[in-house]
């Protein structure tokens, strides 16, 4: 789908072509299609549109780096508008977080609800928080900026070559990681989504987490106390990635935000909570309805 004249993003849709529609915006590494399969058939079950976006550099998307996390929101402006979308509810994974709060943040009058699970914090500005991977990252951005396009070229070149041995490699990361992360990278059904995934995002390019990275390393673009949607945030104390305190730090100055701690789960655990995540949206979004009329 083009949003200017000389850039497109790529989008995938899974439920009802006329259900209730959910923008599900993938982390870090990700790409459209990080969708759990059970939160597919839900969607079809319960009447709900699910809409992948792969960010500028994933999957088919035309290459683009933004000034500030804010103006992705500019981009799903267009993308809604062009699928004939008026309102819906977002949800953000991990580095899908930022970008999710940065849409509730520029249209209010249009989200009903906005999920994220084991979101990043900001680094920088009144909201900001220390700790944690991307904390690291920004102490690295200026080397990251000066590398991500060499950088980005020998990741891709490395997957393409790991590609046959994908599901060893996922088997190896799972090893690696906390209990809960092991337990969902165990089940077939997610193993089987989450390769699909990186493979389909990475394809062409694997610049866009690094531009992810660098973005998070700046201000957002907006405050996260302007966010004044409901957003319900799902975090496990035991996430290795982004801290739990992240998520009790942003949850603190969203002024409509109720933090749910998942005890002994840690950052990928969170994406098998299809059933829990689509009915909290659909009871916002019932909700929304009764206040409304």
């Amino acid at each position: 789908m083009a949003v200017t004249p000389d850039r497109r993003l790529s989008f995938a849709e899974f439920g009802v072509p006329d259900g209730r529609t959910v923008l599900w915006f993938h982390g870090t590494p990700g790409s459209r299609r990080q969708i759990p399969t059970a939160a597919r058939r839900l969607a079809l079950s319960q009447g709900f549109r699910l809409v992948g976006v792969d960010r500028p550099g994933i999957g088919s998307s035309s290459p683009h780096v933004y000034g500030s996390v804010s103006e992705f929101a500019t981009d799903i402006e267009r993308v809604l508008d062009c699928l004939g979308i008026d309102r819906f509810a977002v949800v953000g994974l991990s580095g899908g977080g930022p970008y999710a709060l940065s849409v509730a943040h520029a249209h209010p009058d249009r989200v009903v609800a906005v999920g994220v699970l084991g979101g990043v914090a900001p680094t920088v500005g009144v909201d900001a928080i220390d700790g944690g991977l991307v904390a690291l990252a920004r102490r690295t951005a200026p080397l990251v900026a000066l590398g991500r396009v060499p950088l980005g070229v020998g990741l891709t070149r490395a997957l393409r070559l790991a590609r046959p041995l994908s599901s060893q490699a996922i088997g190896l990361y799972a090893r690696m990681s906390p209990e809960g992360d092991r337990r969902i990278l165990s089940e077939p059904e997610f193993k089987s989504m989450f390769v699909d995934d990186l493979i389909n995002g990475s394809r062409k390019q694997f610049t866009a987490p690094l531009s992810d990275l660098l973005l998070f390393s700046r201000h957002w673009g907006f405050e996260v106390g302007s966010v004044t949607v409901p957003v319900r945030w799902w975090h496990g104390d035991e996430d290795n990635i982004v801290p739990l305190a992240h998520g009790e730090h942003v949850v603190s100055r969203l002024p409509n935000a109720t933090l749910t701690v998942r005890r002994g789960e840690s950052h990928l655990s969170g994406m098998a909570l299809a059933d829990e995540i689509l009915g909290t949206v659909g009871e916002l979004w019932d909700k929304a309805g009764r206040a409304g009329r």
